[in-house]
């Protein structure tokens, strides 16, 4: 009963900004996401709830959000928006914004206020790093390892630079199909100073010292494309290492029991969250705002980290994390001993640039 007071409070609130009843809102909603444990979270804490009190409502996953940038160009070259709601990283949603892509969103108006009555705006705080995206976790990126194929007589891997060491640790790594992490680590292991990685990867000098250093670790790598491939490939003890989400390692470490142990050692933290397509169908934004309200709330956020170990990014939804889940957070202070700041401004203005070299470099 509380759940469907919830969202009529919500309907009403949006239905008295600007007179929008159920009747005009649209009854499907393509949602754009990553799939695996990810999506699922966001099935459990969001989805399914909000379908329960819209039981006329259907939704459909498409699991594109890694191309969204290039298909959501695409769709507006072409006059035909498909997708209704899509979950992007922060820098793509700079890239989406800054290009007309993205609906810039009024957060106070849109958003519901913080439990503890903090107005949205307020609540997310720093985490609002465009006018067009709405966050919903903190993540990082990190490495996993296969703790039964650690070398006798080694200590298991703790340090990034360990992940470019295949004499004391020899056998496959998987990386990213992309440069994004990839060329600051690269750069890091190569005695650039942590404070310095961007101003030297703005440069085409840096760039190819950059590739030079992934270059030493090239023939021992498998290049992933989907989060949930490296928690696969060590699984399957296909790869010794390998890079993806702590939520994915959380996984297949914590739920499928697999001898896998994670590197906390420069994990680069990132968020995740929400922007809706510019251009919608009136009826079609309805319904959008009607279930972004509901699901960006304190409670529903919270609720996602019962579903995988990432931290909400409202400040009022930290209290209301189960306690057994806090130690799996990248943001647990056990656990971000030395953390890599993600730059979103520079990926917004470098990525197309650099992607095409590093592609150039991968098909050498």
């Amino acid at each position: 009963m509380k759940l469907t007071t919830t969202l009529l409070a919500s309907a009403a609130i949006v239905a008295g900004a600007g007179a929008v009843t159920a009747q005009d809102m649209a009854n499907e909603m393509t949602l754009v996401s990553w799939g695996g444990a990810y999506q699922n979270s966001q099935q459990k804490a969001y989805v399914e709830p909000y379908l329960e009190a819209n039981p006329d409502v259907t939704v459909t996953w498409d699991e594109s959000s890694n191309e969204a940038v290039a298909k959501l160009r695409a769709m507006n070259e072409a006059g035909n928006i498909t997708w209704d709601l899509v979950d992007v990283v922060a820098a793509d949603a700079i890239r989406l914004c800054d290009e007309g892509l993205a609906m810039e969103i009024d957060f106070n108006e849109m958003l519901a206020d913080g439990d503890d009555g903090s107005k949205a705006e307020d609540d997310f705080g720093e985490m609002l790093v465009s006018d067009c995206y709405i966050p919903q976790i903190v993540y990082s990126t990190t490495f996993g390892y296969r703790t039964d194929m650690v070398p006798e007589g080694v200590d298991a891997p703790s340090e990034i630079c360990d992940v470019f060491d295949t004499e004391t640790y020899p056998g496959k790594r998987a990386l990213e199909k992309r440069p994004i992490n990839n060329m600051e680590w690269a750069l890091l292991c190569d005695g650039v100073a942590k404070d310095e990685v961007y101003d030297v990867l703005a440069t085409p000098e840096g760039q190819e010292q950059a590739l030079a250093k992934l270059d030493t670790i090239k023939d021992d790598v498998i290049w992933w494309s989907a989060g949930a491939d490296t928690p696969q490939l060590l699984a399957d003890g296909e790869v010794f290492m390998g890079s993806t989400y702590n939520g994915r390692l959380y996984s297949v470490i914590e739920e499928q029991d697999q001898p896998v142990a994670m590197m906390w050692d420069a994990q680069v933290f990132d968020l995740d969250g929400w922007i809706i397509p510019e251009g919608l169908p009136e009826d079609r934004l309805a319904r959008v705002k009607d279930f972004v309200r509901f699901a960006t709330d304190t409670q529903r956020l919270a609720d996602q980290a019962k579903y995988i170990s990432y931290g909400p990014a409202r400040a009022s939804s930290a209290p209301a994390v189960p306690e057994e889940m806090k130690q799996h957070m990248p943001t647990d202070p056990a656990n971000a001993g030395n953390t890599f700041l993600y730059n979103y401004e520079f990926w917004a203005d470098y990525r197309d640039d650099i992607d095409a070299k590093f592609q150039s470099w991968l098909a050498q």
